[in-house]
């Protein structure tokens, strides 16, 4: 459980955030969605630790306050933390495996036969078995990503933060990639953040969402009723494309 107690950041006199409550669910795929510039990115590095909320904010892993934390316990929750960037990051010049191993080289002390056991495992989870050996340029978009979560989930992560999964993949291998987080989420009783706005991941993975509008906490609750909300700002947003005009004439909207 991540819980965000008071969030606001103001940035050279201009306020970003405004005073945001929220709790990220343990076990849950919980979603920030808003307009570009709504204040997104800025709130996800405050809960992250790159930037730091104003006076009076927190953030409580598992009623651990990390902004209260020196350096080194920081450190320590941060290992706990999965990340899973928007254009997956894939080092160029390292294999497939090497990118899953990468972490654990760099921050555990486990032997180069616990490594490789510990990279099959992921890579068998994200059904990328006997692609240890291609490099990121030799595999599709889709498969990179895959890469990126075996990588995010090879130190066994408490929290996975997912930044715009879906960002430049066709719609059939979005929803390989949502389906694989909600189900990585639910088997490993994890607190995931996705960060995004593809509405066919808000309608499908959505458990707990929290929706910010000009840097407010505007609305939030789950994929059921996100779609039946009176919320003026959240609809203009949920129905902006015509798939989701054309779903909400068919709920009777």
């Amino acid at each position: 459980m991540i819980e965000l107690k008071n969030i606001s950041k103001t940035f050279a006199g201009t306020q970003i955030l405004h005073d945001i409550n929220f709790t990220f669910e343990t076990g849950k795929v919980n979603l920030i969605i808003g307009q570009s510039g709504s204040g997104k990115s800025v709130l996800t590095k405050c809960i992250v630790g790159l930037h730091e909320p104003d006076k009076g904010g927190s953030v409580l892993y598992d009623d651990r306050d990390f902004t209260a934390m020196k350096r080194r316990k920081r450190k320590a929750i941060r290992k706990e933390i999965g990340m899973l960037f928007q254009h997956s990051a894939l080092f160029d010049s390292l294999t497939v495996e090497e990118n899953v191993g990468f972490p654990l080289v760099m921050f555990t002390k486990m032997s180069e036969e616990e490594i490789a056991d510990r990279v099959n495992f992921c890579l068998k989870r994200v059904e990328l078995e006997n692609k240890n050996n291609l490099f990121p340029s030799e595999i599709s978009g889709g498969m990179q990503k895959r890469v990126a979560i075996a990588r995010a989930i090879a130190m066994k992560p408490k929290y996975l933060f997912c930044d715009e999964p879906n960002s430049g993949l066709d719609p059939k291998t979005s929803i390989v990639i949502d389906n694989l987080i909600k189900d990585i989420t639910y088997e490993y009783g994890m607190t995931t953040v996705v960060i995004t706005h593809d509405m066919n991941s808000v309608i499908e993975i959505g458990d707990n969402i929290m929706f910010i509008f000009e840097g407010k906490k505007w609305w939030e609750g789950d994929n059921k009723s996100i779609i039946r909300t009176d919320n003026e700002e959240i609809n203009n947003f949920v129905y902006a494309s015509e798939f989701m005009k054309t779903l909400k004439d068919k709920l009777g909207g």
